[in-house]
């Protein structure tokens, strides 16, 4: 058996498998619908897993924001919250966990990260301005944009390549970062946003090199840098797995040296702390007053910001947990062992396997699917149909529209499925394994979406699609040949 703090175990004469260092004390009764009501659920919510009721869906893959097991020592906490208005000793144990671990004086407490994003955005950015980062994220993109700005993704070459050994493709591209202030010049570039991990492409992580070679860029134009931190505990586990410097090092100094680049950090506690919320903390007090007055108008006294002393107490327990290797190699683990098995019988991942998720690539699963016809969607949509997992698409459909109304393609078509810290058992992740198999071999059935409702605004989370022609009549027909009724 390996080091205690590793959670991917030698078995004898077996393969390597992760195994779950904890112990389930509580536990939530689930349900297995038979595919023809789990097809009744799908059309209901219009194709959009967002939508489906969680009493058809069988395993919960849609995000970890919010959605990770909180553990004994959180719950406990939650016991003692002082429940006052102002001056509550829940913030006062929270800012100090905040200070302790990510080393930033100054704490503001939001409800959740895209709080964080709005007053960020209202405060640093002005019409015209300019937001270079390795990738956006949808809520980011919109705050920035509403309040003028223009977000400019500068990754690497490598960072968008689907199956690759690049263990950092989350990395700004150094070059292309200089050139931004050449074209633009300082002064239209609001800050620069590094996003730990990258949600979009596939929960990949940057090197803690790039991260500094970032930051002396930004102080040779007098430029903040700002990070967001919302999978920062992962993508420091990435860094002390595959940056040959922090092999030994400890993942709470990793945090220290991450963050102390960084001339604020926000993050949002339902994914970073297991538990609802966020915040933002800097050591700047001349940032914290230009923020400070916003927060109190939009979220809620300083003591609070939205959240309740419950959530605060549990988010100070969970900031200290994220330090433990045990902790925060739960899910990467699950998902590599995941992403590996996938990718060991030719189903296109991304590879390697990064943050929050297992990633497939929709255009390589579904070729015959035009980008137009969202095959990130339809492959969710297809996925749940005859698995009851609820996964997220990531694509085209989570993007936008241009001025003259048309689709601006994504980058990449991914179905997210996401690991939750501590939720999901191996043989559950052996079923969403051979489920996405058997998908695999029958993939030539599965078509296209179009849509019956599109919202203005963050469409993907509201809107209702429709199958394009009677896919799904013959996918169900193949899988009652294979599997039966009552599956």
């Amino acid at each position: 058996m390996t080091n205690q703090n590793s959670t991917t175990i030698k078995f004898y004469k077996e393969e390597q498998i992760p195994v779950e260092l904890h112990k389930v004390r509580v536990v939530q009764k689930l349900f297995l619908r038979p595919i023809d009501e789990r097809a009744k659920a799908m059309e209901a919510a219009g194709f959009n897993t967002f939508l489906l009721d969680t009493s058809n869906v069988f395993l919960d893959m849609l995000t970890d924001s919010g959605t990770n097991a909180m553990s004994d020592n959180q719950i406990a906490s939650m016991h003692q919250a002082d429940d006052a208005y102002a001056g509550s000793q829940s913030f006062y144990r929270m800012e100090k966990a905040v200070r302790d671990v990510f080393g930033k004086h100054y704490v503001m407490p939001v409800h959740q990260g895209r709080a964080a994003e709005n007053i960020i955005s209202q405060v640093f950015i002005k019409k015209g301005d300019v937001i270079p980062m390795n990738y956006h994220f949808t809520t980011t993109k919109e705050h920035m944009m509403i309040n003028g700005g223009t977000v400019l993704e500068i990754y690497t070459d490598k960072a968008l390549n689907i199956k690759s050994s690049e263990p950092f493709k989350g990395n700004i591209d150094i070059d292309k970062l200089k050139a931004v202030f050449a074209e633009y010049g300082a002064e239209r570039v609001a800050f620069v946003r590094m996003e730990a991990s990258t949600n979009l492409i596939g929960g990949q992580p940057f090197s803690m090199q790039n991260m500094r070679d970032v930051k002396k860029v930004c102080d040779e134009n007098g430029t903040m840098m700002v990070l967001d931190a919302s999978l920062i505990g992962e993508n420091a586990y990435m860094i002390k797995k595959r940056e040959p410097e922090f092999a030994n090092a400890q993942i709470k100094d990793i945090l220290n040296e991450m963050c102390g680049y960084a001339d604020m950090v926000y993050f949002s506690s339902r994914k970073v702390s297991s538990t609802r919320g966020g915040g933002i903390c800097t050591n700047s007090k001349d940032l914290y007053l230009k923020m400070r007055d916003l927060l109190v108008l939009f979220e809620g006294f300083t003591t609070y910001g939205g959240m309740s002393t419950r959530e605060i107490e549990a988010l100070a327990v969970g900031m200290y947990e994220t330090c433990d290797d045990t902790v925060i190699s739960q899910s990467p683990s699950f998902i590599e062992y995941a992403v590996n098995s996938l990718d060991a019988v030719g189903i296109p991942v991304i590879t390697p396997a990064g943050a929050l998720g297992c990633h497939i690539d929709a255009m390589g699963f579904i070729p015959q699917v035009p980008q137009q016809q969202y095959p990130a969607g339809a492959l969710a949509a297809a996925l749940f149909i005859v698995s009851g997992i609820r996964g997220m698409e990531r694509g085209t459909i989570s993007s936008i529209r241009d001025e003259n109304g048309n689709d601006i393609l994504a980058d990449v078509e991914l179905l997210r499925l996401a690991f939750p810290r501590r939720v999901f058992t191996l043989s559950q992740t052996k079923f969403v394994i051979d489920r996405v198999k058997w998908l695999y071999d029958n993939r030539e059935l599965i078509g296209g979406l179009e849509w019956v409702e599109e919202p203005p605004l963050l469409r993907f989370f509201m809107g209702r699609l429709k199958p394009v022609g009677n896919w799904t009549e013959k996918l169900i027909a193949k899988f009652k040949a294979d599997f039966g009724d009552s599956l």
